[in-house]
């Protein structure tokens, strides 16, 4: 019996053998990033109390670059560790059927229509939680 090789044309232009099609590159589309050694030396966590952060939800994280290594958006935490607003947030955002990615997307993708400028994590920054999670309410119906 012969094997035959995979041809190259089998395969789906653009697109990454993880990737899913019309998935935004979220790697460009968040900019900083913490791998979990990097999270953990900035809050002065052990690497486990880190990856137990993002175990419980307090974060949510993916798998960044060519190596894949999972990693949280920077904005999601400040020297206080991760941002209290945001727990609740996932929780809304994944209730209403969004992955993790999913749910970095839509904190990330900027919404002129918000009371701040830029994109919902910075509008949870600033304060506007409600309003936040109302938005993140209304996708689940």
């Amino acid at each position: 019996m012969t094997e035959h090789p995979q041809h190259p044309s089998t395969e789906q232009p653009d697109q990454q053998p993880d990737q899913q099609p019309d998935r935004v590159d979220l790697e460009t589309l968040v900019g900083e990033w913490l791998t979990v050694p990097d999270l953990a030396e900035r809050l002065g966590l052990a690497l486990s109390a880190a990856r137990g952060l993002i175990a419980d939800r307090e974060l949510v994280a993916t798998r960044i670059g060519e190596r894949r290594v999972v990693a949280v958006p920077a904005k999601f935490v400040d020297e206080a560790g991760p941002r209290p607003e945001l727990k609740g947030t996932f929780t809304v955002l994944a209730d209403g059927g969004m992955d993790d990615d999913e749910i970095i997307e839509w904190l990330y993708t900027p919404d002129p229509t918000l009371p701040v400028e830029g994109a919902p994590i910075d509008a949870l920054r600033a304060g506007h939680k409600t309003e936040i999670r109302r938005r993140a309410q209304e996708l689940a119906f």
